[in-house]
């Protein structure tokens, strides 16, 4: 039963609306017992979908302050197993679809087919691993996937054909993260022009998967640029920025994620 729901929260939040508003953090940051506070007051200002990060020693595609806040955590004690047992604590309490984002090897030292259980156990509804291609998860993995009710949730660059782009919306359930530029994650202060090129392009395919934009939206601006043309979009390292700076959590968050939705919030 548990599976179900799980795999029904990301779904049902798809069919229900659009402008939707993912926020990432990195678990165990800015204290190792953060985790679940961050969580729940995301969840109560209305954020509608969170992403926990897995901090990796050796990330790839993070910017400096997702680097910086990686590396925090792990300082402060944080791993995988511990994220779970984070995330049980909230479980009972946390209604909106919740994605673990993370490079490959932590999850494989755990345990791929454990890292699924865990995942059904404590609510998880998708996974994001940039770094394991989309061939190597159907040969090797989708199998324990599909029995933990796990989505996997591919990423497509500007530099993605439109032919391979297609193949990945076959082979999608979840959603599709559009990386808006090819570049390392972290705050832009606009959208340009030739990012807006990208994002017709991708979103004239006509694809069947959902679309969710992230790399680069900070404010309300690219927020609401990048909404245009996908069900919604990802902040990360701007929030990060907040909960470093932050001396009250709930209160800044609550602010912060009210900041982004400015414009929805009018009437």
């Amino acid at each position: 039963m548990e599976t179900v729901i799980t795999n029904n929260r990301l779904k049902d939040l798809f069919a229900a609306k659009r402008d939707i508003l993912s926020i990432y953090f990195t678990a165990g940051f800015p204290q190792l017992q953060s985790t679940a506070d961050i969580l729940l007051s995301l969840q109560n200002a209305g954020v509608d979908m969170v992403e926990v990060g897995i901090p990796f020693s050796d990330p790839v595609a993070d910017g400096p302050v997702i680097q910086r806040s990686s590396q925090q955590a792990l300082d402060n004690g944080i791993s995988l197993e511990l994220i779970f047992e984070q995330l049980r604590t909230v479980n009972d309490q946390i209604q909106i679809p919740i994605v673990l984002m993370g490079y490959f090897n932590p999850i494989l030292q755990y345990g791929v087919e454990k890292f699924c259980q865990s995942c059904s156990e404590t609510g998880v509804s998708a996974a994001i691993i940039p770094d394991l291609p989309l061939a190597v998860f159907k040969d090797q993995y989708e199998v324990a996937f599909g029995a933990a009710g796990l989505n996997f949730i591919p990423l497509i660059s500007p530099q993605t054909s439109d032919a391979r782009i297609k193949e990945i919306d076959g082979a999608t359930e979840g959603f599709i993260y559009v990386v808006a530029s090819n570049s390392i994650t972290g705050a832009k202060g606009e959208i340009s022009n030739l990012q807006e090129q990208y994002f017709k392009r991708i979103a004239n395919l006509g694809l069947d998967s959902p679309l969710m934009i992230g790399f680069g939206i900070s404010n309300n601006a690219t927020y609401r640029k990048a909404c245009q043309f996908a069900q919604g979009a990802i902040i990360g390292s701007a929030f990060i920025n907040r909960l470093r700076e932050s001396n009250d959590l709930e209160n800044d968050i609550k602010t912060f994620v009210d900041e982004i939705k400015l414009e929805n919030n009018d009437s």
